[in-house]
């Protein structure tokens, strides 16, 4: 690996430091295809309490804005630190359980929502699920 920078290189660098543009964020991306809008939301790292406003949030922003399809990444819950918690069970993950039920009981969210689903592998597998939205009214 060449550990030394090259002018230009240099330069580049302090452009994009100077400059007003801004990066995409890694967490919500717009995918658009022939006839839907696709939006994902990845919850790793997140409370229970902190994904469950997020995407309540999430939705409700996306259902006004005519998205129809969204993909909710919660992970497999191999990684989450439940060990310490003996209520919590060690072979669930919280947010890949916890966050459709929360969204199945909140009626006003599923008012918005004709189906959720489990994602497709390239999408996530086990490890997020689909939402896909009523059209707006």
């Amino acid at each position: 690996m060449n550990k030394k920078l090259s002018d230009k290189d240099k330069r580049d660098w302090q452009n994009f430091l100077q400059s007003k543009e801004k990066l995409q964020n890694k967490d919500t991306k717009i995918k658009i295809s022939k006839s839907k809008i696709t939006r994902t939301l990845d919850l790793h790292g997140q409370t229970l309490d902190q994904a469950n406003l997020v995407v309540e949030d999430f939705i409700n922003k996306s259902y006004e804005n005519g998205i129809s399809k969204l993909i909710i990444v919660t992970g497999k819950g191999l990684h989450s630190k439940n060990e310490g918690d003996p209520y919590v069970s060690k072979e669930l993950g919280i947010l890949k359980y916890s966050v459709p039920e929360f969204i199945k009981n909140n009626k006003n969210l599923m008012k918005k929502i004709n189906e959720i689903k489990e994602a497709n592998i390239e999408d996530g597998g086990g490890g997020a699920f689909y939402i896909y939205l009523k059209r707006l009214k």
